[in-house]
């Protein structure tokens, strides 16, 4: 085999184990950083927008990794008009519906499904039917969380909102 064979040939092997290394880092800090969206987050309510009526004063979410694949979800809120809310539900980023526990305005059932490494879709339904679709968005710095909420109430109120939220 020629010199100049035999040199390309040791090139291409060390081009693929220095690629397969990278890729092993990569997957190492991946696997320690997680899910972006684990933490607490506080409403920053002068960066978001409502419709009126669907919108809340101050709300505290805290997501937490539960076993390898799933994740709860905790939310305490106070809507516009004073009702205060709190509800949870631990969910795996599979599309499947679970019950929602406590007085969500947006249903009784939700399911999540992971876009990409920074952005959650997020679909409540009330008694089977699609009430509201949310797009979380995990900025690159991690620092903000903005969910993007359209859909309708299960009181048949429109909702448009963007709320921000800040990590914790």
């Amino acid at each position: 085999m020629p010199a100049s064979c035999q040199k390309r040939g040791s090139i291409t092997r060390s081009i693929v184990a220095g690629a397969l290394v990278i890729v092993a880092a990569v997957a190492l800090v991946l696997g320690q950083t997680g899910n972006p969206e684990i933490g607490t987050w506080k409403l920053n309510i002068r960066r978001s927008t409502f419709i009126s009526g669907t919108g809340s004063k101050s709300a505290i979410s805290t997501i937490e990794k539960v076993g390898d694949d799933a994740v709860k979800h905790t939310e305490n809120s106070e809507d516009a008009d004073g009702t205060l809310r709190t509800y949870e539900y631990i969910v795996k980023y599979d599309g499947h519906d679970v019950p929602v526990m406590g007085n969500s305005p947006w249903g009784d059932t939700v399911a999540l499904s992971l876009l990409d490494a920074n952005t959650t879709g997020t679909v409540y339904k009330n008694q089977g039917q699609v009430t509201v679709v949310l797009m979380s968005v995990v900025s690159n710095d991690g620092k903000t969380r903005t969910v993007t909420t359209k859909g309708v109430t299960p009181a048949g109120k429109p909702v448009n909102n963007v709320s921000v939220y800040d990590r914790q």
